[in-house]
Formats: structure tokens, C-alpha cells, sequence
């Protein structure tokens, strides 16, 4: 069943891991896990910026036109899909450096595992606060870390010693991969693309 490891990653995450191992899915289930998972904060940003609106300092909370916020949600989820399975690659790369020789579906399963509490996190818009998304945010990242850390010796079949190495490079790639998608927007927008906010 779909995110049937979700409950188990939040409750007993390192005996969650070696179920994964133990009975790795095909790489269709690993996409399908990442294609569900990202919709979370597709769909709840696209109903708070244009239902609720955001409070940025002073003033009216913003809202955006359907249209726009539609292109930007869009764009989003795409962008995380990518993001996860760039990720995957990454680590698949990096794992022959450390003496593990995983499958690209093992090294895609650490990658969509590892992101979805950030993924989870997206419920967070539905309170349209920065400083609540940001507090939440952190939260999130700061547990994905963990199942990484957590799940490279497992999953990777390292020792832990090199298995910190590795999981704080992958750690590295995904900050990376993160600016590299923030900045993608940006210059999107500036080109001119800006968001279109109603009245």
C-alpha cells in the first residue's frame, strides 16, 4: 500500500528503515510514494495564497489570482519531484565512494523517505504565518536529517562511521539542490514572471 512506511517513520524510525530494507519496492512504488507526498504542499500553498492569503509585515494579507498561484504550485511540485529524484541520483553517485553498491531504487528510496517530513510540513500553509512555517519548517528539515543519518547504515549497508560521512554529503546535496530550486524561482519571477495578486 502507498505510505505504508509513513506512521512507521514517525513512531519507530530506525526499525522502519530495516522494514525497508528488508523488503525494498519497485521503483514505481518509490515514484508514486514521491508523486503523492509532494501534493501536500502543492495543494495546501495553492488554497492559503488564494483563499487566505499571506500576512507579509503590515497590511492586507496577500492573495494571488488562481491562475498565478496555479503556475507557481505547479512549478513547485514539479520541482520537488526533481529535486528528490536528483537527490537520488546524487546519492546513488556518492555511495560507490563509501563501498556501498546500491541499486538507484535503494538510493531513491533514502532520498523520498529522508524528504517526506519536509514534504509533510507543507500542512503548515494552511496557517498562513511566516514565523509558524518557518518554526515548522525547521522542524521538519532538522527530523529528515535525522532519518537520513539514521537510515544511510541501514538502507546503504555501511558502517556507521562512514555512514555519518556519507549522510552529512548527501545532507551537503540537498541544501544545495534546495538554494538551487529557490533561486530557479527568483529568476523566474524576474524575468518577468511575477505573481499576479487579487484585490
Amino acid at each position: 500500500m502507498i505510505l505504508n512506511h509513513l506512521w512507521g517513520l514517525y513512531a519507530h524510525p530506525v526499525e522502519e528503515w530495516h522494514t525497508i530494507d528488508n523488503r525494498h519496492e519497485s521503483f514505481k512504488y518509490s515514484m508514486s510514494h514521491i508523486m503523492i507526498i509532494a501534493l501536500i504542499p502543492a495543494i495546501c500553498g495553492y488554497f492559503s495564497v488564494t483563499q487566505m492569503g499571506w500576512s507579509v509585515g503590515v497590511g492586507e494579507p496577500l492573495k494571488m489570482t488562481p491562475d498565478t498561484a496555479l503556475l507557481l504550485c505547479s512549478g513547485m511540485y514539479f520541482a520537488l519531484i526533481a529535486g528528490v529524484f536528483l537527490l537520488g541520483y546524487l546519492a546513488h553517485w556518492m555511495a560507490h565512494t563509501f563501498g556501498s553498491e546500491p541499486t538507484y531504487t535503494q538510493t531513491l528510496e533514502l532520498a523520498a523517505y529522508t524528504a517526506t517530513p519536509l514534504f509533510m510540513a507543507g500542512f503548515a500553509a494552511l496557517y498562513p504565518e511566516v514565523w509558524f512555517v518557518m518554526i515548522i519548517g525547521l522542524i521538519a528539515l532538522s527530523y529528515s536529517v535525522y532519518l537520513l543519518y539514521a537510515g544511510v547504515p541501514i538502507l546503504m549497508h555501511i558502517p556507521e562511521e562512514r555512514g555519518f560521512i556519507y549522510a552529512s554529503s548527501v545532507v551537503t546535496c540537498g541544501l544545495i539542490l534546495l538554494v538551487c530550486i529557490m533561486t530557479s524561482f527568483a529568476m523566474f519571477w524576474s524575468s518577468g514572471y511575477a505573481p499576479a495578486f487579487s484585490h
